[in-house]
């Protein structure tokens, strides 16, 4: 099966920007969005073939996350129902399936001066009790804007970006302890080693045209899913966002 991801920085606009193009190219089984940035009735993107699932933010143009599949789930869970501080930013959506759960997520952003990485952390851990609990009944495949480089392999400037949003110690530990949790970051279980591998840059100082960027957005799989890993891709080539789409192919 083929699984892709995108943060879209608004889907409205992305669709200006060859959106659908690329969507119907990959012909993915799911295809999941995130920072879709709308509110219902706000867009007419059904494609068909597929099922369609909206997460929307309460605040208008915020956050947001969407999944399309050709595979009817079993069930659908918008949030993760654990805490209502985090249930008003459309940032999860849960696919349930006979096999696995297929969960989209967007991670919250420090931001800067990192006013919000204490709400940040305190959402990590939320997120991480949420996806153990799913994966003590099957396996769980886990993608979107994770908002963190985990390792300095993962972003250009490692040592000026320390302790930026998306690298301080505190998001990158959170990180590893979900990986610790029974999981695993795929595109590092296939390429463990290389490098200029990024999903996001700058609109600034030509940064993409330079590919001084960070690999923010994954493919976090339950461990023993590992040896049933096909591919893991990164399209740095498509453009209408400042995030390029991630995918991977896996036996299910």
């Amino acid at each position: 099966m083929k699984f892709v991801s995108w943060n879209v920085n608004g889907l409205r606009a992305c669709m200006g920007k060859g959106f659908a193009d690329f969507f119907a190219a990959e012909d993915a089984d799911f295809f999941a969005l995130q920072e879709t940035k709308l509110q219902e009735g706000q867009i007419d993107f059904a494609p068909e073939g597929y099922f369609c699932y909206w997460n929307y933010a309460e605040k208008k143009g915020y956050s947001g996350t969407a999944i399309f599949t050709k595979h009817q789930p079993m069930s659908v869970a918008l949030g993760m129902g654990l805490d209502p501080e985090f249930e008003t930013e459309g940032r999860v959506i849960t696919l349930e399936y006979p096999g696995f759960y297929f969960v989209t997520v967007y991670t919250p952003n420090a931001q800067r001066e990192l006013t919000r990485l204490e709400y940040r952390c305190r959402w990590e851990d939320s997120f991480r009790s949420y996806v153990s609990a799913l994966d003590k009944q099957k396996p769980v495949i886990i993608c979107g804007d994770m908002n963190v480089a985990h390792k300095e392999i993962d972003l250009k400037n490692a040592k000026s970006n320390r302790g930026n949003a998306g690298f301080t110690d505190e998001e990158r530990e959170k990180f590893t302890e979900l990986l610790a949790a029974g999981f695993s970051d795929s595109f590092r279980v296939l390429y463990p080693d290389k490098i200029d591998a990024y999903t996001w840059w700058s609109y600034m100082f030509k940064a993409r045209e330079r590919n001084t960027g960070w690999r923010i957005d994954y493919f976090v799989i339950s461990s023993r899913l590992n040896n049933d890993l096909e591919d893991a891709m990164i399209y740095p080539h498509i453009m209408g966002s400042d995030h390029c789409p991630v995918g991977i192919s896996i036996r299910l």
